[in-house]
């Protein structure tokens, strides 16, 4: 098997199962949702995209076999570097497809009273919910997981990874779940997501620290 055939087999492999779990998923809960909330499911206007790359890799897949090893030898790595491009041009795409199909909004069928995929961030997805009273989404300690604050120590920006984000609807209120990049100390703030930057307060209330503190070392981890 040459390279270009590794790397289609291997890219069906791994794209082809994201595909079937959101067409699946979308299967599952089309009759029961309202159409616009449907719409608003990240991974439903993002699945056609998904389908034209698994129609590029069938096609690849066709004409390396049309052409045999000296075709293939003499082409090179040309199909492989035309699905690379695609996957470059289209690659928050990818990654938000990837994250819905971890995440307990794919298939949920509840009355949502959450941020859903509204709330969505980069480099997070709902890990934990319980329909009533609170959401939990964790972080994938990419870079889209990382913010800069000012460490009140030393008066200085400091480089933070969010662990989490817990959301209470019952009290309207978000906590993030932050720790400092060189020292690994962690913090528990209150979040406020803005338009044009977020803002993030300090809990002072014992019972909202708390609350925040057992959500997040309790959540059930993959």
């Amino acid at each position: 098997m040459s390279k270009t055939d590794e790397f289609i087999s291997s890219e069906k492999s791994y794209y082809g199962k994201i595909y079937t779990d959101i067409s699946f998923a979308i299967d599952e809960v089309q009759d029961f949702l309202d159409k616009d909330i449907l719409r608003n499911r990240k991974y439903v206007s993002r699945q056609p995209l998904l389908k034209k790359y698994i129609d590029l890799l069938n096609a690849a897949k066709s004409e390396e076999k049309e052409k045999g090893f000296f075709g293939n030898l003499f082409n090179g790595d040309k199909y492989t570097l035309i699905l690379k491009d695609f996957k470059k041009d289209h690659h928050e795409e990818f990654n938000q497809l990837e994250k819905c199909t971890k995440c307990e909004c794919l298939k949920c069928m509840a009355a949502c009273k959450f941020d859903s995929c509204n709330g969505c961030r980069n480099g997070e997805h709902i890990t934990s919910c319980d329909h009533e009273k609170t959401n939990i989404a964790l972080f994938d300690g990419s870079e889209d997981s990382m913010i800069e604050l000012v460490n009140n120590k030393t008066g200085e920006d400091d480089r933070y990874e969010i662990m989490a984000i817990i959301q209470n609807v019952l009290n309207n209120r978000r906590y993030i779940v932050i720790e400092n990049a060189h020292d690994r100390e962690r913090f528990i703030l209150y979040y406020y997501p803005k338009i044009s930057e977020d803002e993030y307060g300090e809990i002072t209330d014992e019972t909202d620290f708390d609350f925040a503190a057992s959500e997040y070392e309790n959540v059930e981890r993959a």
